[in-house]
């Protein structure tokens, strides 16, 4: 019987019965039960499998080893192979399991937050056997009220799961006013997991975002953030060696039916995420959809787009080609909270960048952040160009601009950004305040968009160079600058040869030719105005 892949399937009963393709993650979950935790966090991008992953937690702590353990489908259900779980738990001991999910409906209001919370809270009061949900005021009272009952009732504690914990935040994050209020619902809903402690057995909360202890979890302060752990940096997604052992046969499919998936596009497309460890993984989405349609397209940026982001980085004035390269420390990177959302924090917890390695000066953690795939580049590079330069009409430009890269055209090459920069608005004001900032990102949001490799702010020992750009085996060197006239000076070049930029490339494996551009801009006309190569 062929497997089906699970596109949105969040059910693991469904999963493992009706013969979808499962990638085992129930090592992990034997490891943080080993371990003796009681209660855990994790953050990851939306559609990175949270709710699959918390539906497998529930099937296991409420007893259903039939799920975990091998299947003949004699039964006429889908034959299934077994999982770690089903040889590595302890099956005699079930669970009452409490679950609340945000993920699904719009809170626009606190009235829209309390009617999903109690909604739930009376969904798992029938589940469990327990009759009417409590009626106090406060949703934290009656979620301790609902755990005690069920304690007692199952004469066991209690798993409570929540997903996408964050969302009522998140969903009024353009009204910080709004936003609070939600927050304080949220407060006192969770605060009182630590208090319930003797009646609970394993608390798992997951979202997309961080929020930090002091606003959120002031009373929940014994959380095991579990986000960046090198032991459960893949608890969700995919690694290469998932998709050479799981997925093979639709690899194989796609080659018979003459639409074969080269497997390195697909890992410059879709791999690339990071939390620790030592594999770099796959949005499971984007994997489902790639092997599904057989295309290369951002599946996954593209079914959420994300209007906020945007205009909050359009607004904040985002140097956009810091996406190629930017720090954080590790308190940064939790340090989102409403009214205080530092541009890279907000970007590597919404799966925009990811962690490229761990640096550590002078005794420090730091994090070194960059765009983790192609999709994420070309698309989210796209959304961006079309914000600082709103007016910007559509030109079929691409292949023109990379033909023009790899065969070292200059000539076509500023055409194209001359007709780019001519559809700058007079009266446009410029977000970023700094007309270089300005022009260079509009310049390396569009070389991004077209999908060619790119290094920004590339130190040499001389210092930085604006932007290296590899197109096959042609590099480019380029250096900007902004003239108060309405001629070229020559400075942009002029430094580049000074300080010999493109000597770190000249001698590159596979680099058959460098150049050197030098890209002048008028604060007067709003135009290039120099253009010298070398």
């Amino acid at each position: 019987m062929d497997k089906k892949l699970p596109i949105g399937i969040q059910s693991f009963t469904q999963i493992r019965r009706e013969g979808y393709y499962y990638v085992d993650k129930t090592p992990f979950l034997a490891r943080m039960v080993e371990s003796g935790g009681k209660y855990y966090f994790l953050s990851r991008p939306r559609r990175f499998g949270k709710s699959l992953l918390l539906d497998t937690i529930a099937c296991a702590f409420s007893g259903q080893r039939e799920l975990f353990a091998a299947h003949d489908g004699r039964d006429g259900s889908a034959p299934r192979e077994a999982l770690y779980l089903a040889d590595h738990w302890d099956w005699r001991k079930r669970y009452p399991v409490i679950r609340l999910s945000f993920g699904t409906g719009s809170f626009a209001n606190e009235a829209a937050v309390d009617a999903v919370i109690r909604y739930q809270l009376k969904r798992n009061a029938q589940q469990l056997g327990l009759g009417d949900a409590p009626q106090w005021p406060q949703p934290g009272l009656a979620l301790m009220e609902l755990i005690e009952r069920a304690a007692n009732q199952h004469g066991a504690p209690v798993v409570v799961l929540v997903d996408e914990y964050d969302k009522p935040i998140l969903d009024a994050i353009n009204d910080p006013e709004q936003a609070a209020v939600h927050r304080a619902i949220l407060r006192d809903l969770y605060s009182v997991l630590k208090d319930a402690a003797e009646n609970l057995r394993f608390v798992f909360l997951t979202g997309v975002s961080k929020f930090s202890q002091v606003s959120l979890f002031s009373g929940l302060n014994n959380l095991n953030d579990i986000t960046v752990d090198d032991d459960f940096a893949a608890i969700c997604g995919y690694t290469d060696a998932d998709l050479d052992t799981v997925f093979a046969p639709e690899f194989a499919a796609a080659a018979a039916d003459g639409k074969p998936l080269d497997r390195e596009r697909v890992r410059l497309w879709y791999n690339g995420y990071w939390w620790g460890g030592t594999e770099r993984v796959y949005n499971p989405f984007d994997v489902l959809l790639c092997l599904a349609k057989r295309e290369y397209r951002p599946w996954w940026f593209e079914t959420a787009t994300p209007t906020f982001l945007i205009e909050l980085l359009t607004a904040r004035g985002f140097f956009t080609p810091q996406l190629e390269r930017t720090y954080a420390t590790h308190q940064l990177l939790g340090s989102f909270d409403v009214g205080t959302m530092p541009s890279e924090t907000l970007l590597w917890q919404t799966g925009y960048l990811t962690i490229a390695r761990k640096v550590e000066e002078a005794g420090h953690l730091l994090y070194e952040l960059a765009i983790p795939n192609q999709e994420v580049r070309v698309a989210l590079n796209e959304a961006l160009l079309d914000a600082l330069l709103p007016h910007r009409h559509e030109v079929e430009a691409t292949l023109n601009v990379l033909r023009a890269l790899r065969e070292g055209d200059s000539e076509t090459l500023r055409a194209e950004f001359d007709h780019l920069f001519a559809q700058i608005p007079y009266d446009w004001q410029y977000p970023l305040g700094h007309l270089e900032a300005y022009y260079a990102s509009l310049f390396y949001s569009f070389l991004a968009s077209t999908g060619v490799r790119l290094l920004a702010e590339a130190h040499t020992r001389d210092g930085r160079v604006d932007l290296v750009i590899q197109a096959g085996a042609t590099v480019w060197v380029v250096e900007f600058k902004v003239v108060a006239g309405e001629s070229a000076t020559g400075a942009a070049l002029a430094q580049l040869r000074a300080r010999d930029y493109a000597a770190a490339y000249r001698a590159a494996p596979g680099v058959t030719r460098v150049i050197e551009l030098g890209v002048e801009f008028s604060k007067t006309t709003r135009r290039i105005v120099g253009w010298m190569c070398a």
